[in-house]
């Protein structure tokens, strides 16, 4: 039977190491429960789950091939690349950031600290999008980001002129592989700040811009404060800087009779709401997510 224990113990505030005891080969088993162990000791909230997906990680395998030969000798270069992962999530970097990729509406998308890493919340704001489209669609993605949202949108309602814009040229770089290698390489990616270089008209322009207020950013859980970019983040002072800008703005670039929907946080809903009326907008609705949190405010924008 395979022993479990830990080496030897290190110097005082030294991070353990994942080898064996003895030099004995460890196991995939037995790496997996030292890396757990590890991320525990660093306040890691699912140790269990992540030490597992990093493995898998250093490895090469899934799931069932973990299960099959979770007694099997790790071998030295598993073991290496994986003390390597463990170490990076030790420091409470963004698990998705180290594997490079995070899953979206059941689409698995590419990522890095350019972008935010997707989140189930904003797969509301896909939902609400969906039943208001067709294929013949003109869709804008504004602050794109890893392109989630408008390639998943192109796919699921088999959109023929969708483009995403960002101001961050890195991000935009992320978005087009991602466009290319889920399928939708038509999507046309523009680098703008905001509306400053958008031409056209479109039937849906949807967002999911920076809403955080900066004073609230430094209070963050650390894998969102210390690693994912601030650029995308800062809203403002009341958060709200976005919106005044977007909503002020959209009409310009919206059919007539165009919806213009966005993500916001979670107490953002009634101000937010307001900027759309004050802009013209009509039949403004806020919609809750799975939480029962406003998540996405949209209206139509009649053209005078």
């Amino acid at each position: 039977m395979h022993s479990e224990k830990e080496t030897k113990t290190q110097g005082a505030g030294e991070e353990p190491r994942l080898q064996n005891a003895g030099g004995r080969p460890k196991t995939l088993y037995m790496l997996r429960r030292a890396g757990m162990e590890r991320l525990q000791r660093s306040g890691i909230d699912d140790a269990k789950t992540d030490s597992l997906l990093l493995l898998e990680a250093a490895a090469g395998i899934d799931l069932q091939q973990y299960l099959m030969r979770m007694q099997e000798p790790a071998g030295a270069d598993v073991e290496s690349a994986y003390d390597a992962l463990i170490s990076r999530r030790c420091t409470h970097e963004p698990l998705q950031y180290i594997t490079g990729t995070a899953d979206f509406c059941g689409l698995t998308f590419h990522v890095d600290s350019s972008v935010l890493i997707p989140r189930q919340d904003t797969e509301t704001a896909v939902e609400t999008a969906l039943p208001y489209l067709t294929p013949d669609s003109r869709v804008l993605d504004l602050c794109t980001g890893s392109g989630c949202i408008i390639i998943t949108l192109a796919k699921q309602a088999g959109l023929r002129d969708a483009a995403g814009s960002d101001i961050s040229g890195k991000a935009l770089a992320i978005a087009a592989r991602n466009a290319r290698e889920l399928g939708c390489p038509d999507i046309r990616f523009i680098q703008s700040d905001l509306f400053e270089k958008i031409t056209g008209r479109y039937d849906m322009i949807i967002s999911n811009p920076p809403y955080i207020p900066s004073d609230v950013i430094g209070g963050l859980m650390q894998e969102v404060r210390d690693h994912e970019p601030h650029s995308a983040l800062d809203g403002g002072a009341d958060g709200l800087d976005f919106y005044r800008e977007i909503t002020a703005q959209a009409g310009a670039h919206l059919t007539p009779g165009g919806i213009l929907l966005t993500e916001i946080g979670y107490d953002q809903g009634e101000t937010a709401a307001a900027l759309f009326e004050e802009a013209g907008f009509a039949d403004v609705k806020a919609v809750r997510d799975l939480a029962g949190n406003n998540r996405v405010v949209y209206g139509r924008y009649v053209h005078v």
